[in-house]
């Protein structure tokens, strides 16, 4: 393969037009706005709210995980605007990884893309993992235990987990079928988790503490991340993963009936919403519970419980499992999305790019991602999983906010119907924001995310990069261009 290969840029129109080209099954476009932000608060409020609350608070932020949530959401937020823009210009599937393609080339893209995998993946076996404890919590109420060696897995006293490996088998057995199916589901399930969740927070607010909330900001007590600011920060860090689910609606703008207009609503406005949600939980729960005794699977379970409220207590742990379940759901939907998109590139076997006729799902791909996913659920703990979700998802959010202010110089006259405002300063202060996160987090965590892109990397010089040269006719622009090519 020429070297140039591996700087091929795809064009912005090639990739629009490849979307919507009659000529063969693609996939179906009949998402409204609304169903965007329902996938968007069904995405995002899931595990971050149900489970890692009590992790990050109890082991890193106190009752400054209120605090921890603000900053993740401006990072946040600042990724979003620029999200909003790319989905808007460029309303395909792929959302990072197709970004990378058009603005930086093929092997960064390949990179990326090979890191949402990491992502999506890590995200619904996290969030597996949270519904199989709230489950358990809810059977144990009525006097049914599983045998100790399904019910977690190894690292965690068991053997396999397997409510978590059914959830995802499920799932990816709806999402298989049809998205309109899935939606409606989603939709229905989010207006029950949110209802739930206000319950929760209109209950609580009546039995609070404040005495919990002192000192808002723990002493430091050891090493970088253990309370103190720095605890806020690894905070940040760690419950950055409840807010990656907005991240599913780039992906779902290629399936939308105007992304023009839907995907920025969908993004900033699930994200809003989700951010209100998350920051007022926190303040709840560390004022219901002090904050060393909520590394528990089920801390909203724990607070209701504190409460007295016995009886709202059954509730509390079926809107967890309402919602957990709309965050796995999307979770694998957007990843199905991903590797229809490479594999539409030739960078993944063409297996994963095949249309359903009558799904319109790329169902090979669906059916793949749920059996691998049952399988991580089912055998890593939940501790590592989320910090690797997290570190995925900053790295895939750096590279956002770069496509933004690369696309504005390479191609200043496309039509862009939403505007990140200010200039390049929100894509500058999104890099800085999410770099910062990242630094925040454990020397192991870069070493596993180090070790899959290592992988990612010998799958392309191994196979990807071959199939990728044979098919490209793109653009032999950008970083990795070859010597002396111009525009093919």
């Amino acid at each position: 393969m020429p070297r140039s290969a591996l700087g091929a840029r795809k064009p912005i129109a090639a990739l629009v037009a490849e979307e919507a080209d009659p000529r063969g099954p693609t996939l179906a476009k009949n998402l409204s706005a609304f169903s965007l932000v329902c996938i968007g608060v069904g995405a995002t409020v899931g595990a971050g709210i149900f489970v890692l609350t009590g992790t990050a608070a109890a082991n890193y932020a106190g009752p400054g995980l209120m605090l921890s949530f603000v900053l993740g959401a401006v990072a946040s937020g600042l990724v979003a605007l620029c999200y909003a823009e790319l989905a808007a210009m460029i309303p395909v599937a792929g959302s990072t990884y197709s970004y990378t393609y058009v603005t930086l080339g093929a092997l960064p893209a390949w990179i990326i893309g090979w890191d949402l995998v990491l992502e999506f993946a890590m995200a619904a076996a996290t969030i597996a993992v949270g519904w199989s404890g709230y489950a358990q919590s809810l059977l144990a109420d009525a006097g049914l235990r599983l045998p100790a060696w399904l019910a977690a897995g190894p690292g965690e006293s068991g053997i396999v987990n397997g409510p978590a490996a059914l959830v995802v088998l499920a799932l990816t057995a709806l999402l298989m079928r049809d998205n309109r199916e899935a939606a409606r589901t989603n939709a229905v399930l989010v207006a029950l988790k949110v209802a739930i969740i206000l319950a929760f927070l209109g209950l609580g607010v009546g039995h609070l503490r404040p005495d919990l909330w002192q000192p808002l900001v723990p002493p430091n007590e050891g090493p970088f991340g253990a309370f103190g600011w720095s605890g806020i920060f690894r905070g940040a860090g760690v419950v950055f993963f409840a807010y990656v689910g907005f991240e599913t609606i780039s992906t779902a703008a290629g399936e939308s009936r105007n992304p023009q207009r839907d995907a920025p609503v969908g993004l900033i406005g699930s994200l809003l919403v989700t951010a209100a949600l998350y920051v007022a939980v926190a303040a709840v729960l560390t004022g219901l519970v002090p904050y060393r005794d909520l590394d528990v699977a089920d801390p909203i379970a724990r607070a209701m419980a504190v409460t007295g409220l016995t009886g709202f207590s059954a509730a509390i742990k079926a809107g967890a499992l309402i919602g957990l379940t709309t965050a796995a759901l999307t979770a694998l939907y957007g990843q199905a999305r991903i590797c229809y998109a490479m594999a539409r590139d030739h960078m993944l076997p063409d297996l994963f790019a095949r249309i359903g006729e009558r799904s319109r799902t790329p169902f090979v791909a669906q059916g793949v991602i749920g059996l691998a996913t049952a399988m991580v659920a089912a055998l890593v703990p939940i501790g590592i999983l989320g910090e690797l979700v997290s570190i995925g998802t900053l790295f895939a959010f750096i590279l956002v906010c770069a496509s933004v202010l690369i696309l504005r110089r390479t191609e200043p006259e496309r039509a862009r119907p939403f505007r990140v405002p200010g200039g390049a300063i929100v894509p500058v202060l999104g890099i800085l924001a999410c770099l910062a996160l990242m630094a925040s987090l454990p020397g192991d965590t870069w070493l596993r995310l180090l070790a899959w892109l290592g992988l990612g990397l010998a799958i392309w010089f191994g196979y990807s990069r071959r199939r990728v040269g044979a098919h490209s006719g793109f653009e032999r622009t950008g970083p990795f261009a070859g010597p002396g090519q111009r525009p093919g």
